[in-house]
């Protein structure tokens, strides 16, 4: 997500630029609302950003304001109904919204206000239903404006949300009181304001990083600066980022937790070396060995093993950059297909040698099945598999759409039918102390449910992405389905 408010400019081109460097959040589908200060104009279809948007559309999203989106779906299908930002027309020029997470109790809030199976698409899009009615309560002479439904609105979210939201007049952004999702705060020296997911987006458009949204923070940014509210009450206000965050969404050169993740990964990975270093060779004379990463998030993991474990370090996969992340694709089938599109071995590189592969992690496993293959094809004479995370055991419900515990390996195999399954000739994971201490943050909090199955906000027992499909009625927040 990024948002721009910035007088005398034009928001578009620089809400285009954060997008890009925010690609890798999400592949599905792009948007963005401008407004000029009267109207709010939107354009978002399915696609990449540079597929949705040229120089021509940018062109026409005439304004000073706006915000943008790339949808990674969770609560919703991967449809165009549901690509964001959501517009509600609320007879005032209405307002737009993107949603970085996914809720908790969208069916019981659906079931709460009545919608009925059709009338709202995802759990974004039920937001913007609640933040429109409370500014329809009134007559239009007393609406409550933007910020004063927001205030009255978010306490009632449970789950994951961060948000950026722009109406004719204001951009706005919103973390949740556990700050599952990242959020963080831009200056531009032209006096300009700008909100994005992660912080390269900011220097992309020459932006200078003022901080974190802490969670529980909201941020107002109009004609008078810059306000900080509080819509949530002190005792829900517990930080939980997403240790996946480090692990693998974010870009290495993103600072969270004022950290930066390329560091922490190379961390991991030297602590990985020192957990499960490379056994002996069973043949003699010793087999060359080569450290590789699986690009991009195991590459700093892998530079860290080497240099801890004195091994060499080489590049033993190219990656095709032109084709998006595989693990956030929607559904196995396009998973499946984007691995050997994505990467390619490096014969010389990798033949007749004992392989450390470093990656980030394994949740549904298929294609880190199929990276083995392709590396025993090009000749590997062993393949030792290293992870930077945990076993993976627990489904997400905080903004990523891993399946069910069925469809998660490691939920139902042990580390050593793992290694059969995946037919690497040893296999180890990092420890959960050993991902937090190399992180590096003393004090911050993490959400790590997807590895110890403790989850920070309680979770309906039918939780799934289809929630909104089905029918909605007194008894929908326990809706009978998959649970944990």
């Amino acid at each position: 997500m990024f948002a721009a408010y910035v007088p005398g400019m034009a928001a578009s081109y620089l809400v285009f630029d954060g997008l890009l460097a925010l690609q890798h959040r999400g592949q599905e589908s792009a948007g963005m609302a401008v407004s000029d200060g009267v109207q709010l104009w939107i354009d978002k279809d399915m696609g990449l950003v540079a597929q949705v948007f040229n120089d021509y559309k940018l062109a026409a999203l005439s304004g000073h304001l706006g915000i943008g989106h790339t949808r990674y779906s969770t609560t919703g299908s991967s449809t165009w109904r549901n690509a964001q930002p959501v517009y509600r027309d609320t007879g005032d020029g209405g307002f737009a919204l993107g949603h970085n997470g996914n809720l908790t109790n969208t069916a019981a809030l659906a079931a709460e206000l009545g919608v009925l199976p059709g009338m709202v698409g995802s759990d974004s899009d039920l937001v913007a239903e609640l933040l429109a009615r409370a500014m329809g309560a009134l007559p239009l002479a007393g609406r409550q404006g933007l910020e004063d439904a927001l205030m009255a609105v978010l306490p009632r979210l449970e789950g994951a949300f961060s948000l950026v939201l722009c109406d004719v007049g204001q951009i706005i952004g919103v973390r949740d009181p556990r700050g599952f999702r990242p959020l963080c705060l831009g200056r531009l020296e032209e006096g300009g304001w700008v909100l994005a997911s992660e912080s390269p987006a900011l220097d992309v458009i020459g932006a200078h990083f003022v901080r974190e949204l802490d969670p529980g923070e909201m941020v107002v940014i109009d004609a008078g600066g810059c306000r900080s509210l509080r819509p949530f009450a002190a005792e829900r206000v517990d930080p939980r980022l997403c240790v996946f965050e480090f692990v693998y969404f974010a870009r290495p050169d993103s600072r969270l937790y004022g950290k930066e993740v390329q560091l922490a990964r190379h961390r991991m990975g030297e602590r990985v070396a020192d957990e499960a270093p490379l056994p002996p060779d069973s043949v003699t004379p010793p087999r060359p060995v080569l450290v590789m990463g699986v690009p991009d998030s195991g590459v700093p993991a892998a530079e860290g093993f080497a240099l801890r474990s004195g091994l060499p370090y080489g590049q033993g996969l190219v990656k095709n950059r032109y084709i998006g992340r595989t693990f956030i694709a929607p559904d196995q089938h396009k998973r499946d297909l984007g691995v050997r599109r994505k990467l390619n071995p490096v014969r010389g590189a990798i033949e007749g040698k004992r392989l450390v592969v470093v990656d980030d992690s394994i949740v549904r496993g298929t294609t880190s099945k199929q990276l083995v293959r392709l590396l025993r094809e090009a000749g590997a004479a062993e393949v030792h598999l290293r992870l930077i995370s945990p076993p993976y055991r627990w489904p997400c419900f905080y903004g990523m759409d891993t399946g069910t515990r069925a469809e998660l390996l490691a939920a139902n195999l042990s580390v050593g039918e793992i290694q059969d399954f995946l037919g690497v000739d040893s296999l180890a994971y990092l420890s959960l102390e050993g991902l937090i201490d190399a992180i590096d943050a003393p004090g911050a909090g993490f959400c790590t449910a997807c590895l110890t199955g403790d989850y920070p906000v309680a979770i309906p027992v039918a939780l799934h992405k289809g929630v909104l499909e089905g029918a909605v009625g007194p008894a929908a927040a326990r809706l009978p389905g998959d649970g944990v």
